[in-house]
């Protein structure tokens, strides 16, 4: 997370819309002191007991393994970036620097049943196939059971209970209005400048 209070974003309703905009994350632990990293998608979970992401990985992955006896992770989703020339700035004493969008979750991973990985992986592809309307959405169901059975094998599932949520959009705030319209102007039709905007 940027250290500058002006970037951080600590709403809890605007760090899950843009974890529900880019669902994709990166997943970081060191269940035995070093250092895994993984890459899952997330379906948001607001349960009784608490906040969660449950996502899932492959069983051959190097963090699977771990998912049994649980351990702490940090999640982090990144959204639109772009590198800002510093040729955009009025002041020529600017340097160039990088914008982005990062919610950053924290907490612990606890296995997922059966029961609760087949929901996941249906809320899944509910939750991505929905933006592709009109499509007829695409649903387990059209897959023959053996082959899934067979997928849902090569597979495990977690759940990140939610001890942390924040966010930092850099997005200029730091510079002058004229130095963001700038900048929106320069980065053109990128997600970025519309972000800004």
């Amino acid at each position: 997370m940027h250290p500058a209070p002006y970037f951080r974003v600590e709403d809890r309703e605007t760090l899950l819309a843009e974890l529900r905009r880019e669902p994709f994350v990166t997943v970081a632990a060191a269940p035995e002191g070093r250092p895994i990293v993984a890459h899952a998608p997330v379906v948001i979970r607001d349960l009784p007991e608490g906040l969660a992401l449950d996502f899932h990985v492959a069983r051959r992955n190097r963090m699977a393994p771990f998912f049994a006896a649980g351990f702490p992770a940090v999640m982090a989703s990144l959204g639109p970036h772009a590198y800002v020339s510093a040729d955009w700035y009025e002041n020529p004493a600017e340097p160039s620097t990088w914008n982005y969008i990062l919610v950053e979750a924290e907490g612990l991973v606890a296995p997922l049943e059966e029961i609760d990985l087949i929901a996941l992986l249906d809320d899944l592809s509910a939750q991505e196939e929905a933006p592709l309307a009109p499509k007829p959405a695409w649903v387990r169901e059209r897959m023959p059971p053996e082959r899934f059975e067979m997928l849902l094998r090569g597979i495990v599932g977690g759940r990140l209970w939610v001890e942390r949520l924040e966010g930092t959009f850099k997005l200029s705030q730091n510079k002058s209005e004229a130095d963001r319209a700038s900048v929106i102007a320069a980065l053109g039709d990128h997600p970025l400048a519309r972000r800004m905007s």
